[in-house]
C-alpha cells in the first residue's frame, strides 16, 4: 500500500467502465491511495455498471456517466490524465454471438477511440487495458503462457484479442505505454448478479444464496482458476505503476485449479444452501467451451512480483457476506 501511494498519489487517473466490477473495485482502492480519480461508464442495462458499487467514495469521484465510442467525449475525457485504467468493454461470450456487431463496437471501435484521443491529446498516458483468457480460445497446452497461440472461439476472443493488438501497435508506433492484463475467472463483490452471461462463478453464488439448483454442463470435471477481486485490482495497480510493464502482455491466474463441480459445492458448502445438478450442453454454449483451463502467471511474478493471495475459501467466504447484506442493490 505504501509503495502504490508513491505512485498515484494526487495523480490523475481515469477508469473507464468505472461503475462496473473490476472498474469501481478499482476507483474503492485509488481512493484509499488519495489519486485524483474521474470514471466513465455508459450505465448501458446490458453491461456491469451500477451506482451503488461506488457507495462510500462516490463524494472522491468524478463521475462521467458518457459513452466513450463517441470521440469528442474521449477527447476530453484523457486530457491531462496519467493513467488510464481501460476497462470498457463486453464480457459475454454469449452475447457476442447473438450480437457480434454490438461487441465490435464495444471491444474494438471503444479501444480505438481511446488510443486515437491519447494519441492527440495525451500521448503521455500510461495505459493499462483488460484483455481475456478468451482470447486463447481452447488450450493446446496447460498451463497457458503468454506464447500460448492466440486462436479466439467466439466473436468476444477475436474483438478482445484486436483490442489488445490496437494497443500493442499504439505503443510501438505513437510511443504510447499501454499494459494489457489477460484476465481468468474473476469473482468478488460488485460484480453483476442479474445474469450468468458475465461470468459463472458470480452467477452460481446468486444461486446459491437462493437456495436453487445450480446446473453445471457436461461432466462437470472440466478445470479452472479464479481470482479474488483484490488481487485483480493489485495487478492493475502494478502494471499502472511499473516502468518494466509497459509493452508487455501479462497472464493473470489462480490458485490451484480446480474443477467446476468441485467449486460449486465449495459454494454450497461455503454459504450452507444451494443444489448442484449436472446436465447436458445446450446447443447455444456447446460451441463455446474450451474445455479446462488454467494459466502460467510466471511472467507477470517475474516481472512485477504479483501472485494470488487470496484463497477461494477465504474469497468465496467474503464474496457471500457481500451479496448476503447488498443482495437488493444486485438482484
Amino acid at each position: 500500500m505504501a509503495d502504490y501511494k508513491k505512485v498515484f498519489y494526487k495523480k490523475k487517473v481515469l477508469i473507464t467502465g468505472g461503475l462496473g466490477f473490476i472498474g469501481s473495485s478499482l476507483a474503492h482502492e485509488l481512493v484509499k491511495l488519495e489519486a485524483d480519480i474521474m470514471i466513465a461508464d455508459s450505465l448501458s442495462p446490458l453491461y456491469g455498471g451500477n451506482l451503488f458499487n461506488i457507495c462510500g467514495v462516490k463524494k472522491y469521484l468524478k463521475i462521467k456517466i458518457s459513452d466513450i465510442r463517441n470521440r469528442l467525449i474521449v477527447n476530453k475525457l484523457v486530457r491531462g490524465q496519467d493513467y488510464i485504467f481501460n476497462l470498457s468493454g463486453q464480457v459475454s461470450h454469449i452475447d457476442s454471438m447473438r450480437d457480434p456487431f454490438a461487441d465490435l463496437e464495444a471491444n474494438c471501435r471503444a479501444q480505438l477511440a481511446i488510443l486515437e484521443a491519447c494519441k492527440i491529446n495525451n500521448p503521455t498516458a500510461k495505459i493499462v487495458f483488460a484483455g481475456t483468457r478468451g482470447q486463447y480460445g481452447r488450450p493446446q497446452y496447460l498451463p497457458v503462457d503468454e506464447g500460448h497461440p492466440i486462436q479466439p472461439i467466439d466473436v468476444n476472443g477475436i474483438h478482445k484479442a484486436a483490442g489488445e493488438a490496437y494497443h500493442r501497435l499504439y505503443g510501438e508506433a505513437y510511443g504510447i505505454k499501454t499494459t494489457t492484463l489477460r484476465l481468468t475467472n474473476t469473482y468478488g463483490p460488485r460484480s453483476q448478479m442479474r445474469h450468468s452471461r458475465q461470468g459463472f462463478l458470480n452467477w452460481f453464488i446468486r444461486l446459491a444464496l437462493d437456495n436453487k439448483k445450480i446446473k453445471i454442463y457436461g461432466d462437470g470435471l472440466q478445470i479452472r482458476d479464479f481470482n479474488y477481486i483484490d488481487d485483480v485490482v493489485r495487478a492493475f495497480l502494478l502494471a499502472a505503476g511499473d516502468a518494466r510493464a509497459a509493452g508487455e502482455s501479462f497472464n493473470l491466474g489462480g490458485f490451484e485449479p480446480m474443477s467446476l463441480i468441485d467449486i460449486t459445492q465449495m459454494i454450497i458448502d461455503t454459504a450452507g444452501s444451494g443444489r448442484l445438478e449436472v446436465i447436458p450442453y445446450p446447443e447455444e454454449v456447446k460451441g463455446l467451451e474450451v474445455g479446462d483451463y488454467y494459466a502460467d502467471f510466471t511472467k507477470i511474478k517475474d516481472f512485477l512480483g504479483w501472485g494470488p493471495s487470496v484463497s477461494l475459501q477465504d474469497g468465496l467466504a467474503r464474496t457471500i457476506q457481500y451479496y448476503r447484506k447488498n443482495k437488493r442493490h444486485y438482484w
